[in-house]
């Protein structure tokens, strides 16, 4: 693998050309990690931040927009109520101070898919700060991290670069701007620096990423869906010497959209990082973009300061001050956290600490309740979730969630098998089916012919050939060797094509043999 700066000289730092990683286990036992995640979670408004347009997904290109949100002069902005509610709940949720004032600021810098050329947001005066947010790692360890800020404004517009062989503007031939996205409401959350993580760092950036969504989605704010961008991480590492208090200069990764992604962003910058200062060179402070495919960064831009972005209190928006009885209000009704739910379901499920942290790292939690509450019991909706379905994400490269098929399908095949119309194996046939687009679990039982064989008449036929197929076994059985019966239900499974009734079959086995079971 080539991690590369091939900026050279660069503003009079010296950079190295770095031809290999440094392996993790090297790369820690010289240096400590500290990181900064910044994470955008796109709220589930019906209108955009500042004015009245529509936030609807799929809509044609720019067909979604106004004055407001195109920067026409003299158009002036007001905030969505929405909005400001659901960054409070945010806030509380992360055992923040809420601001008792807060302002907007325009942050100005070159965007050219925001029509105004600058971004209203929140500065130096966030609506909610000083918080943490306890996780959970694999082991059952809780490591808090100490939020920094949560803060308001408006996402940018979509940039779609043509011609060129990468997506990326670097070689296009020309750029198209869709403006429908310019203004939708954003909550960006921002950790303090997160130190003593060690060699845990990738692991409690993923831990951290997942309780945040899983929070996000309890408070009904945002569906945060990673994979739809309606949540991204940025990634912000730097690398210090062991002893040392100093921190040193940072990357931010941009955009990260997986939980997968984000612990390989950490370990790959970690290996990088001490890549390029064990070969003698200087971390440039820049923005990288994370590649999905190889799990590598490249670089993107030299990254600026907060005072490059050129900050001034917003002129055209009132100040917001939050009634205190109002925040309280909001704190009293806010859902039961997801540390605590998990808490109360795992009891309810009866399982293990590792079991419920798989399910937690496979995005499972409200599938398997979903599953539960359309007729299914916990361990058939946590064995599908879990199993058949954990494979085919894994296989497709997508979240549980991103499947075709819904809980209640998963529960009506739960109840098919339960009422013995299928056995596992069929099962996962029609699961399977359902994937595929066949239809509804019953219409793929029916277009595929998977029901169990229940015809007694049909089920002797195959016992009865089955045995005399396998008189020495048979013999076996009637000696006392019961386990041997295996063999004759296997054969029965393959006279009937695996749509027998396990149970059923060896029950006639050994009514037909004689032999008490």
């Amino acid at each position: 693998m080539t991690c590369c700066h091939p900026d050279g000289e660069l503003r009079g730092i010296k950079t190295v050309t770095v031809t290999d990683l440094v392996s993790y286990e090297d790369a820690l036992a010289s240096y400590d990690p500290v990181m900064g995640l910044e994470v955008h979670v796109e709220l589930g408004t019906k209108t955009k931040m500042f004015c009245g347009c529509s936030t609807t997904l799929g809509a044609e290109p720019n067909s979604q927009v106004c004055p407001v949100c195109l920067g026409m002069p003299g158009a002036l902005p007001a905030v969505n109520a929405t909005g400001v509610e659901s960054a409070v709940k945010i806030g509380l949720a992360l055992n923040c101070e809420i601001a008792e004032w807060c302002r907007f600021a325009r942050k100005n810098y070159f965007y050219p898919d925001m029509p105004k050329n600058f971004q209203t947001s929140q500065y130096d005066e966030p609506i909610a700060f000083n918080g943490y947010l306890d996780v959970q790692l694999e082991d059952g360890e809780v490591f808090r991290v100490e939020i920094e800020r949560a803060h308001m404004e408006e996402d940018t517009g979509k940039s779609t670069h043509v011609g060129g062989a990468t997506g990326r503007i670097h070689g296009a031939s020309h750029s198209l701007l869709d403006y429908n996205r310019a203004g939708i409401p954003l909550i960006e959350i921002v950790t303090k620096p997160i130190e003593g993580a060690g060699e845990r760092a990738p692991e409690v950036a993923k831990a951290y990423v997942t309780e945040l969504r899983e929070l996000i989605k309890a408070l009904g704010v945002s569906e945060a869906r990673m994979e739809m961008g309606q949540m991204r991480c940025d990634v912000n590492l730097s690398l210090r010497p062991i002893g040392r208090e100093k921190f040193g200069t940072r990357s931010e990764t941009k955009n990260v959209n997986s939980l997968r992604s984000v612990e390989r962003a950490v370990r790959f910058e970690i290996q990088r990082h001490a890549a390029v200062l064990s070969s003698g060179g200087t971390i440039i402070q820049e923005t990288r973009h994370f590649h999905e495919d190889t799990g590598s960064t490249t670089s993107g831009r030299i990254k600026e300061e907060a005072e490059d972005y050129r900050y001034f209190p917003e002129p055209d928006l009132v100040p917001v001050a939050p009634a205190r009885e109002w925040v309280e209000e909001l704190r009293g009704g806010l859902p039961e956290l997801p540390r605590l739910r998990r808490g109360r379901l795992q009891q309810d499920w009866g399982i293990a600490d590792h079991e419920m942290q798989s399910v937690l790292n496979a995005g499972a939690i409200d599938l398997i309740v979903a599953t539960i509450e359309a007729g299914a019991d916990s361990a058939s909706a946590r064995k599908w979730w879990m199993g058949e379905l954990a494979r085919r994400s894994n296989e497709d490269g997508v979240e549980l969630t991103a499947l075709p098929i819904t809980p209640a399908q998963v529960a009506r095949v739960s109840a098919l098998v339960a009422e013995g119309s299928l056995n596992d194996k069929l099962a996962r046939q029609v699961i399977e089916g359902v994937l595929d687009g066949e239809g509804e679990p019953d219409e793929v039982v029916d277009k595929r012919g998977l029901k169990v064989v229940s015809d007694e008449g049909a089920l002797g036929a195959a016992v009865d050939e089955a045995i005399a197929a396998n008189a020495a076994v048979a013999d076996k059985i009637r000696g006392g060797n019961l386990a041997a019966a295996g063999a004759l239900i296997g054969a029965v499974m393959k006279i009937t094509r695996g749509q027998a009734d396990a149970k059923r079959v060896r029950e006639l086995v050994l009514e037909r043999l004689g032999v008490q079971g």
